[in-house]
């Protein structure tokens, strides 16, 4: 019998269970549902048997009626296994038994919802509790981060804040993860200005391993690499995961050799074993330095002497890494010789090192045609990235009838927070700040200085439906981190570098002349692209130009 149609066996409940309100004996009454209940949280806690215990709630059904002990833990198991259809089941369970208004089941059941990915219905029954625990607005919280609503997840908690409840580690830890998400460096700051108040001062939440390793992440993803490093060197106790937060951080600003480092202490001084996650973050740093005799070591080691099965990412860092250095043919083996399906992020890698190794148009093709062929979601980047393979084989018009192809393409935009806290986001050839007139004089000066130093804009990284070279030059001048380093440039303090974060790769000819502005104006800027970091200063880039 499936589990739907056992689900839908549900007993009908005792005379009068469905209105009363449940109280500690009534819901826990009965030796049966009690010895249930057990089986059912033993297998809940145990990533490996939560499908049994959907299988013994369902022989539950058959002999004992479930109570508000009962449906956090099958619930539990329902949001680690993203089983809609049961925990939608469940949920009648709740209603039909008369749990309507407990609180654990319901928070139980936002944070299933949540993690099913269907915050609407999360949220619907979060807006409709009589009552609410701090864990409900916890999870609430929570359930945006996960589902990458960072927005309403702050707009929760300082709906929180009216209702006079004091967040505790668990909010902290989502409103930081929050942070992270918007990249914003100056709430982020103030979300551990938080902390230290509400955990009692600088010496708690440094022992709190779980709220430092949450803020290295925030850091490290909103730009600031050094206060990460402080913080990191700052605790007392550390975990893998603090030792993961650090690698990863320093891989995405391309440190490697400080990634290396804390990889080696990691082992030799903690005596820590190193996991999955951990060598993401020092394959993913040999990626951004271009390191293939490392790289290949790195994964070796995982296998060979820590037993570790390479996950998908990890074949994604070295069959990028191998790609972007112009092995092409040992990539493509790796491709082939790879015990899981290649996704989409592997083929578009390859492809995107296609285009800048001249690989030719027929491997291009080829590659572009899996890419196709393994995405359920939007397109366009794939035909973004064979229009340019066709631009750098001067094939304008092939290029042009690709990008005509595209139905949609996701906008470039740029988002830079300035001195005050404020966030503002451009998209290419934006006009609709206030400051835009302001914006485009600095922009205009910017360029003067520019050209009077040797700056020529390289018109192949354009759009390549624009005509002609003067065209594809003017439209580089709108790219969207450019307008947001013109504001930067008339906002930021002395001495402040200038943080953008980009939701696409940026171009080639964007990355020279940020560069040059570094050098001109004597200013450090930090680019996020969806790559890295990229922090210039004095006319070079961390990247080495590599990435």
């Amino acid at each position: 019998m499936s589990s739907a149609a056992l689900f839908s066996a549900l007993p009908p409940p005792p005379a009068g269970l469905d209105h009363r309100p449940p109280t500690a004996d009534a819901s826990s009454a009965g030796a049966a549902s009690s010895s249930w209940n057990a089986r059912i949280r033993t297998c809940a806690r145990s990533p490996d048997r939560k499908p049994l215990a959907l299988a013994l709630y369902e022989r539950m059904l058959l002999s004992a009626l479930p109570n508000n002990y009962t449906f956090p833990a099958v619930l539990t198991a329902c949001a680690f296994l993203s089983a809609f259809p049961e925990g939608s089941q469940i949920h009648a369970h709740i209603l039909k038994l008369g749990f309507a208004s407990d609180l654990y089941a319901i928070n139980s059941l936002i944070h299933f919802y949540a993690s099913c990915g269907r915050m609407p219905l999360a949220r619907h029954l979060f807006d409709a509790m009589p009552r609410r625990s701090r864990v409900s607005w916890n999870v609430a919280i929570d359930g945006y981060v996960a589902n990458g609503d960072h927005d309403a997840a702050l707009d929760l908690f300082r709906e929180m804040q009216h209702q006079h409840l004091a967040p505790d580690q668990y909010t902290l830890q989502s409103l930081i993860g929050a942070c992270a998400g918007v990249a914003s460096l100056s709430l982020g700051l103030w979300v551990h200005a938080l902390a230290l108040r509400r955990q009692g001062g600088k010496l708690a939440v440094a022992a709190d391993v779980l709220i430092n390793n949450s803020l290295i992440d925030l850091y490290s993803k909103c730009g600031s690499i050094t206060l990460a490093q402080q913080l990191f060197d700052s605790m007392p106790t550390r975990d893998v995961a603090s030792w993961n937060a650090m690698i990863l951080g320093f891989a995405m600003h391309g440190r490697v050799a400080q990634c290396f480092e804390v990889f080696d202490r990691l082992m030799a001084e903690e005596k820590l074993r190193p996991n999955a996650i951990t060598f993401v973050g020092v394959l993913s740093a040999c990626n951004h330095g271009g390191l293939v005799k490392q790289g290949r070591r790195y994964f070796d080691l995982m296998t060979a002497e820590f037993g570790i099965a390479p996950r998908i990412e990890h074949y994604g860092c070295l069959v990028d890494l191998l790609a972007r250095a112009g092995l092409i043919g040992e990539a493509l083996d790796l491709v082939a010789g790879m015990p899981c399906k290649p996704d989409a992020v592997i083929w578009r890698s390859l492809l995107d090192a296609c285009s800048k190794r001249n690989a030719g148009v027929r491997i291009s093709e080829s590659v572009a045609r899996k890419a196709l062929e393994s995405t359920d979601d939007d397109a366009s980047g794939i035909y973004v990235l064979l229009s340019r393979v066709y631009a750098s084989a001067n094939r304008w018009n092939d290029a042009g009838a690709v990008r005509r192809m595209l139905a949609r393409k996701e906008p470039g935009c740029s988002a830079i927070e300035t001195s005050g806290g404020a966030t503002h986001q451009f998209v290419a050839g934006d006009t609709s700040h206030p400051r835009a007139a302001e914006i485009y004089n600095k922009l205009r000066e910017v360029e003067g200085r520019l050209t009077a130093a040797g700056y020529a804009p390289d018109a192949a990284q354009a759009a390549t439906v624009a005509e002609g070279e003067a065209a594809r030059g003017a439209a580089l001048r709108l790219h969207s981190e450019r307008l947001a380093i013109a504001l930067g440039l008339l906002e930021a303090e002395a001495g402040e570098p200038i943080r953008v974060m980009k939701n696409l790769r940026m171009c080639g000819d964007c990355h020279a002349m940020i560069k040059l502005v570094s050098k001109v104006y004597g200013v450090v800027i930090v680019v996020r692209d969806r790559i890295r970091f990229h922090e210039f200063k004095n006319g070079s880039c961390s990247c080495n130009d590599y990435w």
